[in-house]
């Protein structure tokens, strides 16, 4: 036990280790899911930097954006400083930097989203889920063009007839399956699998601190059919609609804000409103042969359609006081005024192609893969917004603030607007080979190869060498050393290459960053029960970035590759079983990211991480196991504030406040499978039945996700006032699944 002083407390807090495995199932758990040397599966991966997570615990986590993403956010690579949102910001990346996968086929985000609240539901149904694949960087080159991290979701095919169901206070969810037909070898032909959502939001946003009617709604539709012609030939279809539909009337609002010595509060009456639209709808036909263990071809025909309108015209009118800290009496007023933001904004974004993919196996230890993909792409774009402000009856910006002599026009603060059209062709291929062999006694994994890609609009084309290496040496503690790295493209598209005046810039190049990392699992017993410590340093070096400004979740590029960048940064996580049966993690990590732009000088990026802890924790009670419990736990420092949009980046180098957060569920399984009771009457119809309530923001602490700048009419100063997130709320959850 000597060995594992040093690790463990590098990672594990006072937790009360009250429940021991009994001898004779330790055998059971020998090998701890996360394993290199694994067997061939659905979903199965090569990638050495690949976490696999568990979709049940996807379904079991306490999270207002998403089963998969919500438990995501545990890792100690992954931030996120809203708990509205699915999004997320990977090793000092941003939102827009993240791949998505589902069954191998990219996915797209909405694009016009300005507001975690708006987002919705996310695209991934943990329902329909069978494989989790999470990689935070350094992955292989079969995986796009993005700068942060892939994540490779696999449905999955339905063994029998299933019917399962929930209801909360937040939405609700139908879940249908069934298999039909059996061949020779006894295996279903024909599977399906049909899952709708519903969710409003309302409720969850009462809990802000401000006078809103809001009315959010959120629904889809997933489908994933399969049909095997035989064992060797399958043909399977992915289908997806979903339509948010956020309204928003906003009223009044007060804000409390500044320091003790000087505490300030902003009031603010609201005329008008915002009606935002966002459709999605993806299909995807695959074809999938496999005439022998050694070859695998598949190929896939897909569309992907997004139809967003985001429209609204709202005029406010606010006073910003300072008070006296003991009376409470108003003593000076900074400033009062009012301002109209105006938007009528609308994309259509419409992609369709394929791509051929070939895997061959000489044997069980070697794959050679190759894919090429062909996309043609359709963006329409029409970009009507602005912004009036008026302060003590000047309005902003007012260029008698820099020459009182000249009294200048009175301008719109910003004025966005845009007419795009184009449709570009995107053509990429990569092949890999991978090899697990012996060297000497010890077990050595390498996994490389390359990607190249060309868009038609920017007619540039980028190269992609990409490697992985591991080595699990013959020692008697169980190790694994892994090195991979590469260099890796943000290639862009809608978001990057619109400047901030709403034009499309054709001369935008691809951001590039090299990676590197190093990493090490250590595997261990204690308490008779398996664990595993990973340890990951990286370091990326960044050129030909595009500067940015970030409000809330919405990312507005400049259009223009000036910048330059660095970021490095080391995670921990411990993962294994602190109660037998279950898994939980803790999670660690130090990060940095910084960028200069036209050679001003290094400053954080808005995405700057620091330090960052999370937990997931489950747990039952020993005699009573039907009575479960999980919990997320969340400290993170603040993220810088971020610049105001068309003002200089190096005048704002202030940080929010930390993220601090504890989601809790709690639930009682009526009739659980694994306890085989009998039922009888009506309860026999049922094969799980479960009651939970869940506590999101069990502290009910206030985070700040972004600012809302005020300017001073007298000094010109802009007042950061902070835009505050949900506070706490109890959500009472029923999930069933019918026999």
């Amino acid at each position: 036990m000597k060995k594992l002083v040093l690790p463990l407390s590098l990672m594990v807090p006072a937790l009360v280790f009250s429940q021991v495995r009994k001898k004779k199932d330790t055998m059971k758990t020998a090998n701890i899911e996360e394993v290199v040397f694994q067997k061939k599966v659905t979903g199965r991966t090569n990638d050495l930097t690949t976490v696999k997570i568990s979709a049940k615990d996807a379904q079991n986590v306490a999270s207002i954006s998403g089963g998969i993403e919500g438990i995501i956010k545990t890792l100690p690579s992954v931030n996120s400083n809203t708990e509205l949102s699915s999004q997320y910001m990977v090793r000092g990346g941003n939102y827009d930097e993240n791949l998505i996968y589902i069954n191998d086929i990219e996915i797209y985000r909405p694009f016009l989203i300005r507001n975690s609240q708006q987002e919705g539901l996310s695209i991934i149904n943990p329902d329909m889920v069978s494989t989790v694949n999470f990689s935070a960087g350094g992955f292989e080159p079969r995986y796009g063009d993005k700068m942060s991290s892939a994540l490779n979701i696999y449905y999955r095919e339905p063994e029998k007839f299933e019917l399962s169901g929930e209801g909360s206070l937040i939405g609700g969810r139908l879940t249908a399956g069934f298999a039909a037909g059996k061949d020779k070898e006894d295996n279903r032909k024909f599977t399906a699998l049909f899952s709708g959502r519903y969710r409003n939001t309302n409720l969850v946003l009462n809990t802000l601190k401000e006078d809103t009617d809001f009315n959010p709604k959120y629904m889809d539709f997933q489908t994933y059919l399969n049909y095997h012609f035989s064992p060797k030939l399958t043909l399977s279809f992915i289908g997806f609609y979903s339509n948010n539909d956020y309204e928003m009337i906003p009223k009044e609002r007060e804000v409390d804000f500044g320091s003790l010595q000087q505490p300030l509060k902003l009031n603010v009456a609201y005329g008008g409103r915002e009606d935002d639209k966002y459709k999605n709808m993806m299909g995807t036909a695959s074809l999938n042969f496999k005439p022998s263990d050694k070859w695998r071809f598949t190929l896939d025909a897909f569309a992907y359609q997004n139809r967003e309108r985001e429209y609204y015209s709202i005029a406010s009118a606010y006073i910003l006081q300072t008070f006296d800290p003991v009376t409470g009496d108003p003593v000076t007023s900074y400033d009062a005024g009012g301002q109209i933001e105006h938007a009528r904004n609308d994309l259509f974004v419409k992609t369709y192609g394929a791509q051929f993919r070939t895997r061959f196996s000489p044997n069980v230890n070697t794959d050679i893969e190759v894919g090429f993909k062909y996309e043609k792409e359709n963006l329409k774009d029409l970009t009507n917004e602005w912004r009036l402000v008026d302060s003590a009856g000047y309005s902003l910006p007012h260029e008698a603030f820099i020459d009182p002599r000249n009294a200048g026009d009175l301008n719109l603060m910003y004025n966005i607007a845009g007419n795009n059209h184009i449709q570009p062709t995107r053509m990429s291929a990569y092949a890999q080979y991978s090899q697990k062999f012996f060297w000497g006694t010890n077990k050595v994994f390498v996994n490389a190869g390359a990607r190249v890609a060309h868009w038609s609009f920017n007619n540039e084309t980028i190269f992609s060498p990409r490697a992985q290496f591991a080595v699990k040496p013959d020692w008697d503690t169980d190790m694994l050393f892994r090195l991979s790295g590469g260099i890796y493209y943000q290639a862009p598209f809608y978001k990057e290459i619109k400047d901030l005046e709403g034009n499309f810039n054709s001369s935008i190049q691809s951001q590039r960053s090299i990676q590197a990392i190093l990493a090490n699992d250590f595997e261990f017993y204690m308490y008779d029960r398996p664990f595993k410590l990973t340890t990951e340093l990286y370091y990326k070096k960044m050129n030909d970035l595009i500067p940015y400004y970030m409000d809330n979740v919405r990312i507005r590029y400049t259009g223009k590759n000036n910048a330059s960048g660095y970021s490095y940064g080391i995670d921990t996580r411990l993962f294994g079983e602190f109660v037998p049966g279950v898994d939980s993690w803790l999670s660690a990590s130090y990060a940095r990211v910084y960028e200069n732009i036209d050679g001003k000088g290094d400053i954080p990026r808005p995405t700057d991480q620091r330090f960052r802890f999370a937990m997931f924790y489950q747990d039952y009670m020993p005699r009573f196991p039907a009575m479960r419990v999980n919990l997320t736990l969340v400290y993170a420092l603040g993220l810088p504030t971020g610049a105001p949009v068309f003002t200089d980046p190096y005048q704002y180098q202030k940080t929010l406040p930390s993220y601090k957060r504890v989601d809790l569920g709690l639930s009682y399984a009526f009739i659980d499978p694994k306890e085989k009771k009998n039922t009888y009457g009506f309860w026999e119809n049922f094969e799980e039945l479960t009651l939970g309530v869940q506590v999101f923001n069990a502290f009910n602490i206030r985070n700040t996700v972004s600012n809302q700048w005020i300017t001073d009419a007298n000094t010109n100063f802009m007042y950061p006032v902070p835009v505050r997130l949900t506070g706490r709320f109890f959500n009472v959850k029923l999930e069933f699944r019918i026999k």
